[in-house]
């Protein structure tokens, strides 16, 4: 009995799945709304492209945005690579036993470890064990850990998906392993990974706990000149024009725009993802 001759005789689960999922377009829209209708009208070139002035009271966030795309850059260096390859090694490599029951366990309760518990991990090892300062450098490597486990994770269930007769076919040909899984297995699981990295370093752009205590500053003058010297990033910059601003309701319109940027910032970064599954989908 297929799905939908299920739904068929009983309309009623079909019914409940579509209330809730209206509820929650419902709300998305209202905040969306909300946001958008007090953001978009302080848009402009300025605001992209200047700096906060007098008080943060004017000006743009331009430190903002900067920091915030070095900060994903290096979030995505630490994190890509570790993550595949550790998704390689549990999918391809690993044995089914206890020990890697374990490991799968603990990435999995990483993956719910809240993020102000990462920020604090970073302070110990990266900007105190380490010596590395509260610095772009530490705040990015913090972030890296924090995708990690949703990489990892993501990762390991694309190449699930890919056949095991596409294995067996490759290696029937001559192939090693190795091969196999460079050839074969890792660009048929692209659309899957790919989803995975967009959605964690979206989820990583828009954290505000980590990056608190391994370099977010609420302002530096001028923009980063490298990666061991504090930054502004947009969600701390929000956080700080939303709650500790001497002057909350003269900022709140810039909040509203800095928030209105965050938020298209984490849709273009979601755009990519999509775009990057249809090529290779329709390439598979």
């Amino acid at each position: 009995m297929t799905i939908k001759t299920l739904f068929k005789e009983n309309p009623l689960p079909m019914i409940v799945l579509l209330l809730c999922t209206l509820l929650v377009c419902v709300f998305l829209l209202l905040i969306l709304g909300e946001i958008f209708s007090k953001g978009i009208p302080v848009l402009s070139w300025a605001f992209i492209i200047h700096s906060p002035e007098n008080g943060m009271t004017e000006g743009g966030i331009l430190p903002a945005i900067v920091g915030t795309l070095l900060l994903t850059l290096i979030t995505t260096l630490v994190s890509l690579p570790f993550g595949i390859a550790c998704a390689v090694y549990l999918s391809e490599y690993a044995q089914n036993n206890i020990t890697t029951q374990i490991i799968r366990a603990a990435i999995r309760n990483l993956a719910g470890v809240p993020s102000i518990i990462y920020g604090l991990f970073g302070l110990a090892l990266f900007v105190e064990v380490l010596q590395l300062g509260t610095s772009i450098l530490s705040a990015g490597l913090t972030l890296g850990l924090l995708s990690l486990p949703y990489i990892i994770t993501t990762s390991e269930e694309a190449m699930k998906t890919v056949p095991v007769s596409m294995r067996e076919g490759a290696m029937a040909l001559g192939a090693t392993q190795f091969e196999t899984i460079r050839d074969i297995v890792l660009p048929a699981s692209v659309p899957g990974i790919a989803t995975g990295i967009i959605l964690s370093l979206s989820r990583a752009a828009g954290e505000t706990a980590p990056i608190l205590f391994t370099g977010s500053a609420f302002y530096v003058t001028g923009l980063p000149g490298n990666i061991f010297q504090e930054f502004m990033a947009l969600p701390y910059h929000l956080y700080m024009l939303s709650t500790q601003h001497q002057s909350i309701a003269e900022v709140r319109p810039l909040a509203y725009g800095t928030a209105t940027v965050l938020i298209l910032l984490v849709f273009m970064l979601n755009i990519i993802a999509f775009l990057i599954r249809n090529k290779f989908r329709n390439k598979n």
